[in-house]
């Protein structure tokens, strides 16, 4: 039997910082992101090229998301990479909630926003290298292992998930 999720997605405000705050202090989002934010200048900027994503489980915020064009991300953190793409970042704030298909639903809702532009080609993402259930959900979900790649202090594995890898997917699954 498939368990049906009420999460929907929002965007984050400046009421979220000590949520936010909380959550980066985790063991389990420490590992999967040991970069520290600084949750109060994030949010306080809010560039055509990002947003920022407060995840919510009938009302109760579970998790964050971030989606950015990479090749106009001011810090060239992805550095030179075709237009056309998007970025995802994902957590789930409390341990208690992983585990629990939440992060499935929030990623294919990341998903649908960032296909509905025609001009998206493709969607990458970063988890570290060393995260391997972090791999195997993003391959669960038809990302497709890229590269190895040092971002900053970070080793990781790119992956990419393609438009066309997207669509056949949503497709296959409405006939099943």
């Amino acid at each position: 039997m498939k368990i049906q999720y009420d999460i929907s997605l929002r965007i984050a405000k400046p009421a979220d910082v000590p949520l936010l705050q909380y959550w980066d202090s985790q063991p389990h989002t420490v590992a999967s992101d040991p970069d520290d934010w600084d949750w109060e200048a994030e949010l306080s900027y809010q560039p055509p090229w990002r947003e920022q994503l407060i995840a919510e489980l009938n009302g109760r915020p579970i998790g964050f998301m971030e989606i950015m064009d990479p090749a106009l991300d001011e810090s060239h953190y992805w550095g030179d990479v075709p237009q056309n793409l998007r970025a995802i970042d994902i957590w789930i704030g409390e341990a208690a909630d992983l585990g629990k298909g939440y992060g499935t639903v929030m990623m294919k809702l990341a998903l649908e926003r960032c296909f509905r532009s025609r001009a998206v080609t493709a969607v990458v993402i970063d988890p570290l290298a060393t995260n391997t259930k972090a791999i195997r959900f993003y391959e669960r979900l038809g990302f497709r292992f890229v590269e190895y790649r040092q971002f900053d202090e970070d080793y990781c594995a790119v992956y990419q998930l393609s438009r066309e890898e997207w669509e056949d997917q949503i497709f296959f699954h409405k006939d099943c």
